[in-house]
């Protein structure tokens, strides 16, 4: 018999587990921003000057997103907001949860689409709202939705919206920091310091790390968003104290085939399951927004 496992063990695991990600981030930034500054000739202290200024324009283009990102993803969802009075029950769950977890009640809207499926946004909990499709309330029973409503809340109450901006700022920062390697190369920028072997082998290693830091990296945020569902799981569990909704809720929704149609590849990730259900290919694994769910069903079950 598999040993129960500690609702309060797996979302601290969890958080560890997503910090390390996020320092391995930083470290790809710091390894680019170096090598940048030496191919472009400034020596070992190049790299020091670069960085910053990286950093300074990736924030620029994170701060709108950060303050109107919510706004453009309901849109983009074609989301409406919902009052009281038109689902009562819905309310109702969202803001008996909000109190359990002591968060303040989010705002509620619905997508017209009977795919089921949910997702949470804003950048903190007074500013955060919480989105379920009419198919979520038709095919959930009662302690399905609140496992699922509970698993959306976990996302507000530990900054997940606000992490995961974070991790795709220090993503644009390594794409911008490779390419101005590449381009450096190409326009023959590091050939005033291919004087000596070691600087030879420290140019190829930082063409090879240009080329592939981008792709790493995108596979580095993608493990931060699995590592994230997981805590929101283990988080939902703890709040309904009924991790057996949760999972109920999740073969449900595995077992529903109807794509959801207002997602896209840009949103996927926010959404409480893949809402695309689009078939598996080769090391698919590797590139899903989401982790397995036979595994978040089977750590469920564990708890």
């Amino acid at each position: 018999m598999e040993p129960r496992l500690s609702v309060y063990d797996a979302a601290d695991a969890n958080r560890r587990k997503t910090l390390l990600l996020v320092a391995v981030f930083v470290a790809f930034i710091a390894a680019l921003g170096y090598l940048l500054g030496y191919v472009w000739g400034g020596g070992s202290s190049g790299g020091f000057l670069v960085l910053p200024f990286a950093l300074g324009v990736s924030a620029l283009s994170a701060v709108a997103s950060y303050y109107a990102g919510d706004s453009l993803v309901l849109g983009m969802s074609k989301a409406r907001e919902v009052s009281e009075k038109e689902e009562p029950e819905l309310h109702h769950v969202v803001e008996a949860l909000a109190i359990g977890d002591g968060l303040p009640k989010p705002r509620v809207f619905l997508i017209e689409d009977t795919a089921p499926n949910a997702f949470a946004t804003g950048r903190d909990p007074r500013h955060a709202s919480i989105t379920v499709t009419r198919g979520l309330l038709q095919k959930l029973d009662r302690a399905e939705l609140e496992g699922v409503l509970a698993h959306e809340l976990s996302h507000v109450k530990n900054y997940d919206i606000r992490l995961m901006l974070v991790v795709t700022v220090l993503l644009g920062m390594i794409a911008l920091l490779a390419d101005w390697i590449l381009r450096s190369m190409w326009w023959g920028g590091g050939r005033r310091d291919r004087r000596g072997g070691g600087a030879g082998i420290l140019i190829v290693v930082g063409l090879v790390l240009a080329v592939l830091a981008p792709i790493v990296a995108q596979l580095i945020q993608l493990a931060v968003s699995r590592q994230r569902e997981y805590l929101a799981d283990a988080s939902g569990a703890l709040l309904t104290r009924y991790p057996p909704g949760l999972a109920n809720a999740l073969r449900k929704i595995a077992g529903d085939p109807e794509p959801l149609e207002a997602a896209n590849k840009a949103t996927a990730a926010l959404y409480f399951a893949n809402p695309l259900k689009d078939a598996p290919r080769a090391f698919d694994h590797l590139f899903d927004t989401h982790p397995p769910i036979e595994e978040r069903i089977r750590r469920l079950e564990a708890m």
